[in-house]
């Protein structure tokens, strides 16, 4: 840049002074003042919006870098997970699917029948592990089967107006 000193700056302003006279250098001092304020803002918008491109663009990279590796990451990921997929499903598999381990044939079961025996399995476990013995509830009238809370409103319920005989 142009280096200026006092005594180079003392010299310009005795020639403007010449040159452009006492009644108009306050003028064109005060223009020139604002014209060189409006090239340092400008100079210092140019700089700090080519530093922005600059930042932006290392951002743009930066990112392009993370989703490549978030990527390759995410590709290992899911072929680990496949290889350990087909590895339990390989453990898993038997060769006749409508045959156990043990051999018992299943072909003929429907959805229907495991979901009945599994019904009254669980109505059976109840009454078993019940704190009164079948026995006596066979040999005292006691409930030998399991009814829920609904069921045994409803059999007290008063039809027509009139409660069950079985309600006195």
């Amino acid at each position: 840049m142009i280096d200026l000193g006092l005594s180079k700056l003392a010299i310009i302003g005795v020639v403007a002074l010449v040159v452009i006279g006492p009644e108009k250098l306050p003028k064109v001092a005060r223009m020139a003042g604002t014209l060189y304020g409006r090239a340092q803002r400008y100079l210092h918008d140019v700089k700090s919006e080519v530093s922005r491109e600059i930042e932006l663009e290392e951002l743009r990279n930066l990112q392009k870098n993370v989703q490549e590796q978030a990527q390759s990451i995410k590709a290992d990921v899911e072929q680990s997970i496949a290889q350990n997929m087909a590895e339990v499903e390989g453990a898993f598999r038997v060769d006749d699917p409508a045959t156990d381990s043990y051999g018992n044939d299943y072909s003929s079961v429907s959805t229907e029948h495991v979901a009945r025996k599994a019904k009254e399995f669980r109505r059976k476990r109840l009454v078993r592990t019940s704190a009164v013995p079948l026995w006596y509830k066979q040999k005292n009238g006691g409930r030998t089967h399991v009814v829920s809370g609904a069921a045994r409103v409803a059999r007290f319920r008063p039809r027509n107006g009139k409660p069950p005989a079985s309600f006195y």
